[in-house]
């Protein structure tokens, strides 16, 4: 009871003023009818607060998320399911579901009335512009007496959480250097030319089956030697993504940070989808493999929540790269550099790796005056032209590139090696 009084609303305080107003003036005037009356107003109030206190709902809430995941800007629809357990109907009750700033006001919803062992379904749309993983609930059940003159709470503890991932952007299919390059026991080009006596062998191991035995081979070399030509070759690739605060300039959904995410992402999923065995490694210490079937769902994940570090450095990124690198495509999303951090990206060129940047110019997501433009221009040349020097192909990004417009540049061939020789001719003349 104790609980129920504490719950009165303004209007049930309200009932309980007036009547301790009345029965102070009836005591003054000598008025017994207005006694009455002030009685009357002092027990609606404690009636309905007896009513909702006594009242024992057994509820049962069901919240699912459609869908759970959602690019940047989209739509997810919650939808809430209340079930009345017990014989008792419940009066009316009014749902709110808690949710973080990010994904607007909370949702308020009024249900009239659950009979015994009733249930309804409520749903309401979220929407998130920026990345995260949110909480979504708890929800919060309010009970009112018909009069709204008593109102108690009551909370489920369960909650779900709705992940936001970066948007991504199809791209167009080109033929990227480096596809061959990765690791197994043979390449696409293993492939016999002369016939069945040049089929690409190796060393028998242990559990290898006996019908995959080259006994040509095997004579030749005097060792047990096994075709391996079933064993296709891997293509590997590896995404670079710059978390440095220093490298990125602007805030919000459109700050140069939120491009390099979103390209990262764009780039994974294009190349997972054209059979790249995918490793995932940021600045602010993740580094996620996709070799499984649910792998896109593990990066997007992943960059849902990266931040920028503002205590990152390139030395340190080149150096978790390396550890485990073993060749094969890497392709690094990069903020602003300067020459010196240019060259400690050309360590990632050892094991035959094919390396392309994207070097993002933040400084044009901002309005700096000519002379500072024309430093940073001198700067961002500099960089590119070291990082050409140690065999990188540079993709310049400025405010407002779109990537697959980008994405081409990245294409192996002689258009792709002609741009590269006039960006470095371009950057030798400037520096002159």
């Amino acid at each position: 009871m104790r609980e129920a009084l504490r719950g009165l609303t303004t209007r049930g305080r309200s009932f309980l003023a007036a009547a301790v107003a009345a029965a102070l003036s009836a005591v003054i005037l000598g008025e017994k009818d207005l006694l009455r009356v002030a009685i009357l107003l002092a027990i609606l109030p404690l009636l309905a607060a007896a009513y909702v206190g006594r009242s024992r709902y057994k509820l049962a809430c069901n919240r699912s998320l459609e869908p759970h995941r959602v690019p940047v800007g989209a739509s997810s629809r919650v939808v809430l399911r209340l079930q009345n357990m017990s014989r008792l109907p419940t009066g009316t009750l009014l749902l709110e579901d808690r949710l973080p700033y990010a994904l607007g006001s909370r949702p308020r919803v009024v249900l009239e009335r659950l009979g015994a062992y009733q249930a309804s379904s409520v749903a309401y749309t979220v929407r998130a512009d920026v990345r995260g993983r949110y909480e979504v609930g708890p929800l919060v059940v309010r009970l009112t007496d018909p009069f709204g003159l008593c109102e108690l709470t009551r909370a489920f503890p369960t909650t779900d959480r709705l992940t936001v991932i970066p948007q991504v952007t199809p791209l167009p299919t080109v033929r990227l250097p480096g596809e061959y390059a990765g690791a197994g026991d043979s390449r696409a080009r293993s492939v016999a030319v002369h016939g069945e006596d040049d089929a690409a062998t190796r060393e028998y191991r242990r559990g290898d089956d006996l019908r995959r035995v080259h006994w040509k081979s095997t004579a030749r070399t005097g060792e047990l030697m096994v075709r391996r030509e079933e064993q296709p070759w891997e293509s590997r690739a590896t995404v670079v993504l710059d978390t440095r605060a220093a490298g990125h300039r602007g805030e919000g959904p459109t700050a140069s940070f939120e491009w390099a995410v979103s390209a990262a992402a764009s780039i994974a999923v294009h190349l997972r989808q054209s059979g790249f065995k995918l490793r995932l490694v940021t600045g602010s210490g993740g580094d996620t493999d996709a070799t499984e079937a649910a792998g896109d769902g593990l990066l997007l994940d992943h960059l849902a929540e990266v931040r920028l570090n503002p205590r990152g450095d390139l030395g340190s990124l080149v150096e978790r790269v390396r550890q485990r690198s073993d060749g094969g495509l890497v392709i690094a999303l990069l903020g602003t550099l300067d020459p010196a951090e240019a060259e400690l990206l050309g360590g990632l060129r050892g094991n035959g790796a094919t390396c392309v940047g994207f070097l993002v110019d933040s400084t044009t997501w901002l309005n700096l005056p000519p002379q500072a433009r024309a430093e940073a221009d001198r700067q961002r040349g500099a960089a590119a032209l070291s990082l050409i020097r140690t065999g990188w192909r540079v993709i310049g990004v400025d405010h407002g590139s779109r990537l697959p417009a980008l994405w081409p540049q990245a294409a192996r061939g002689s258009q792709g090696f002609a741009w590269r020789a006039a960006l470095a001719e371009t950057v030798a003349g400037g520096m002159r």
